[in-house]
């Protein structure tokens, strides 16, 4: 197949570029973690999670529901971790599922972020003010951010009143959310792996960098207003793993980061991007 028709079959199919992007952004996270000497659970835990990931992707990702209240749902959760969840050094962002603990911003958002692009919706818009007042009480920087980032893109190409008021609203929190002290340290094998590969082996260092620039690669090709906000989320999480103590999305051992890549390749569409409405 000639390279311009394969890139526009890879683009008219944003998920499934995507699930193949988190396919080998997982397989490159296992061989950081092994070389790094990390407990077998941590790659088990990471190859597991991409599989029900998936699985829920080419199960539910045809569905077709309101985007409004669902993302009004997945904001009261969010708020309910604020107030309800687990809190370390100060921080509020976690809920215990027995033996795992899982981050809700961290899945929840990227999926919020991506669906408004496609419908901004004065109820979906309401839903995005209550999850940017979320970050700001756990408080969290990285995810704060990244959601401003994900409104900025979609506000640069839908401008409308709800997409630059959300905006508004989401930069006030993460000057909120930044603010406050963070004082979490870097947990090994999680955060800080953009610098702690290197030390293991160079090779090891590229491996954790290349699943970083593959899991952008759904964003570049997507060309649509969804495909813009689902970058500038990823790439700004992936921006504070590099800048703070913040969880490395599939190079590091967590659950949270892959559940969420792989959710928001749900509210994906491929396309030019949506004219303001």
């Amino acid at each position: 197949m000639p390279v311009p028709l394969m890139f526009s079959s890879l683009a008219a199919r944003p998920r499934r570029l995507g699930l193949a992007c988190g396919a080998v952004a997982t397989g490159l996270g296992i061989v950081y973690l092994i070389a790094a000497g990390a407990p077998l659970l941590y790659p088990s835990v990471n190859a597991a999670t991409f599989g029900l990931g998936a699985a829920f992707v080419l199960i539910a990702g045809r569905a077709r529901l309101p985007t409004g209240p669902v993302l009004f749902a997945l904001a009261a959760a969010l708020m309910a971790t604020s107030l309800f969840g687990v809190t370390a050094d100060g921080a509020t962002r976690w809920i215990a599922l027995g033996p795992l603990t899982l981050q809700p911003s961290l899945i929840l958002l990227p999926v919020m972020g991506t669906a408004f692009a496609r419908q901004p919706t004065r109820l979906a818009a309401a839903a995005i003010a209550i999850a940017a007042v979320a970050m700001a009480l756990q408080p969290d920087r990285a995810m704060a951010g990244a959601l401003a980032a994900g409104l900025a893109a979609v506000a640069a190409l839908r401008p409308r009143r709800e997409t630059v008021l959300v905006l508004i609203i989401s930069l006030m929190a993460f000057a909120a959310a930044f603010l406050q002290p963070d004082q979490l340290p870097a947990m090994p094998f999680v955060e800080r792996v953009f610098y702690t590969s290197f030390a293991v082996h160079p090779l090891a260092g590229l491996a954790v960098l290349a699943s970083a620039g593959v899991l952008l690669l759904p964003a570049l090709l997507a060309r649509s207003a969804t495909g813009a906000a689902f970058g500038a989320v990823w790439l700004a999480i992936l921006f504070a793993a590099a800048l703070g103590n913040y969880p490395t999305p599939f190079a590091g051992y967590g659950a949270s980061a892959i559940l969420g890549y792989l959710i928001s390749l749900t509210a994906l569409s491929a396309g030019p991007p949506s004219s303001p409405a």
